[in-house]
């Protein structure tokens, strides 16, 4: 079976509240084997929303509905559905008993637009709220000629999220057919999207009972790879049949199967080695040591280092000469190396990243643009040196940097 999500609430269309609850929804509805094909937020206006309940009910056989069920005069969802579905709403006195009640018990005055909460669709079941005042609605039927279930939910995480184990999870387990899910979520770093993309679509475009997706940003590829079965060892042998072949064409260039994070990755490696880090950063400004020390216990391998804008500190925190800097320029591959080397010596760790460059959005020059960004990684065996002119603004800029460094790291662990 197939879901869909549809958040109702204008606030969800503006720069300053986005939907959250969908999220939750979609893990839950994976772990009993429903995958949610379709999201959509949709504004407080009654002729869309009867649009999108319509649309939604044509192509999605469990459609859930989140918000629009509060007191107001734009809380819309019960009519809307109730308009799509062609029945009617009824108010139920057993509901508007029970928010008296609660009113009453905390004190407050029960206005008469609260009753509005009380109207319930025709045939609907009503699911008790817990945490707040609107119930959700359970409804269930063939409409077109197709089985459909429609679940309304309050917006509020917490009694959205209380009403939804409480209530939803144990009808759907005995309304849909056993299904599973496996997922898999391979790691790319710093490798084109095209190319990826040119290597592993023969692959899985002859897994047709494969869902796979590749997502592209922050300088990594994902490629998601997701499987439906009637049990969750055929789903689970299929995928990881999939993903090795994958491993296979990509080799080392894949450096997570579990979502872990590049800097995730480093630390592992870290520590089986029982190795340690230090970091000089230039153009990064330190962002390179908050990704690497946002991981609990990153104590054990990482030993601190320095961020060295000026010239002066260059030399004084990193032991750069200065007739180096001033040969070559502060950005520049010599630099890069010796920021690596004076780091890790001063540091007395196994290894050193020494990052140099011109993040923007000024600075740059027709010799030394903005984006050129010099990343050195020094250890026992030498210290090697990569030039990257990575595109964007500075904050892409910064942060390509370190996942190059971070990917330099992975690579010497290897």
């Amino acid at each position: 079976m197939h879901a869909e999500i549809i958040a109702v609430g204008s606030e969800m269309l503006t720069p300053h509240r986005q939907d959250t609850n969908s999220l939750y929804l979609t893990d839950k509805l994976n772990e009993l084997g429903v995958e949610v094909r379709f999201k959509s937020v949709v504004g407080d206006n009654a002729e869309d929303l009867t649009a999108a309940a319509k649309l939604a009910m044509r192509r999605s056989e469990i459609i859930v509905f989140m918000g629009g069920l509060g007191p107001t005069e734009d809380d819309l969802t019960r009519e809307a559905v109730a308009e799509a579905l062609g029945l009617k709403l009824a108010r139920n006195p057993e509901i508007v008993a029970r928010l008296e009640e609660r009113f009453a018990k905390r004190g407050y005055k029960f206005s008469l637009n609260n009753a509005k909460q009380a109207d319930v669709i025709e045939s609907a079941v009503v699911l008790p709220n817990a945490n707040g005042t609107a119930p959700g609605q359970w409804v269930s039927g063939r409409y077109d000629g197709k089985d459909r279930i429609l679940i309304l939910l309050p917006g509020p995480p917490m009694e959205l999220k209380g009403l939804f184990e409480g209530e939803c999870i144990p009808r759907l387990k005995s309304r849909i057919p056993e299904q599973h899910i496996a997922i898999r979520e391979l790691k790319i770093a710093l490798m084109p999207e095209s190319q990826v993309d040119a290597k592993v679509a023969p692959l899985y475009k002859t897994y047709t009972d494969i869902q796979t997706t590749i997502l592209a940003g922050a300088g990594e590829i994902q490629l998601h790879l997701r499987c439906q079965k009637p049990t969750q060892a055929e789903a689970e042998k299929r995928v990881e049949e999939l993903a090795e072949k994958i491993e296979d064409e990509l080799g080392d260039a894949i450096f997570s199967r579990k979502g872990e994070s590049l800097e995730q990755i480093v630390s592992y490696f870290l520590q089986m080695r029982g190795l340690t880090l230090a970091v000089a950063e230039s153009c990064t400004g330190g962002l390179l040591a908050q990704r690497i020390t946002s991981l609990g216990g990153s104590s054990r391998y990482f030993l601190g280092g320095a961020i060295v804008y000026s010239n002066e500190l260059k030399t004084q925190f990193a032991n750069v000469p200065k007739l180096l800097i001033d040969k070559h320029g502060a950005v520049s591959r010599e630099v890069a190396a010796a920021l690596a080397e004076g780091i890790r010596k001063r540091c007395l760790s196994s290894y050193g990243i020494g990052i140099t460059g011109v993040a923007g959005p000024t600075g740059g020059t027709e010799q030394k643009p903005v984006g050129l960004v010099y990343i050195a990684l020094a250890g026992d065996e030498g210290t090697q040196v990569v030039e990257r002119n990575f595109p964007g603004d500075r904050k892409r800029i910064r942060w390509f940097a370190t996942q190059q460094a971070l990917e330099m790291v992975r690579r010497a662990l290897m």
